[in-house]
């Protein structure tokens, strides 16, 4: 993945069904919704903010397990249930304090757009609508729900030339 683009990011923004999860819903028998997200992504993206950078959800649906799962990463800049995701940018950059050019988006179908023309890196996961795919400034080559937010969260880190200090850090005993 040509990551060259990514040692300035300080924000990373992420949709949710199709980038977070492999885009399944799941409803029992009384309505409750139901997603599973992937430990590894999470993991990611708990590495980025221990190094500093920034991590926000962007969504066109509100969920509880959405809602479950930030509180277990403590991500707090969420927006959910926007349409016109490029609307809530001004929002982002007050919250965040951050650059639009210092902003990565990962996203995977057409409500992504917008904002993808909004950020200084737009990301399309692998399985991705042809379109957002051919917009993105990046593909991964992991599908939705599947790794993908994990390998940009470490191609940031790379580029930032924080890899090696992490894995370090994860490969000494703990005393």
């Amino acid at each position: 993945m040509p990551n060259s683009a990514l040692s300035h990011i300080k924000l990373v923004l992420l949709d949710v069904d199709g980038v977070l999860t492999d885009g399944r819903i799941y409803f029992n028998d009384k309505g409750v919704e139901s997603k599973a997200f992937n430990s590894k992504d999470g993991l990611g993206l708990r590495l980025l903010m221990e190094a500093g950078i920034q991590v926000g959800i962007v969504t066109g649906r509100k969920s509880k397990a959405l809602q479950y799962r930030c509180e277990n990463l403590n991500i707090d800049l969420v927006f959910e249930n926007v349409h016109d995701k490029a609307s809530v940018m001004s929002q982002i950059v007050a919250r965040s304090g951050v650059d639009p050019e210092a902003m990565l988006f990962v996203g995977d179908d057409l409500l992504d757009l917008a904002l993808f023309a909004c950020v200084g890196v737009s990301v399309a996961v692998a399985d991705a609508h042809p379109d957002v795919r051919q917009k993105a400034d990046i593909i991964t080559r992991a599908k939705g729900g599947a790794g993908a937010v994990r390998e940009i969260c470490d191609a940031i880190l790379k580029d930032k030339g924080l890899w090696d200090d992490i894995v370090g850090r994860y490969a000494q005993p703990e005393q």
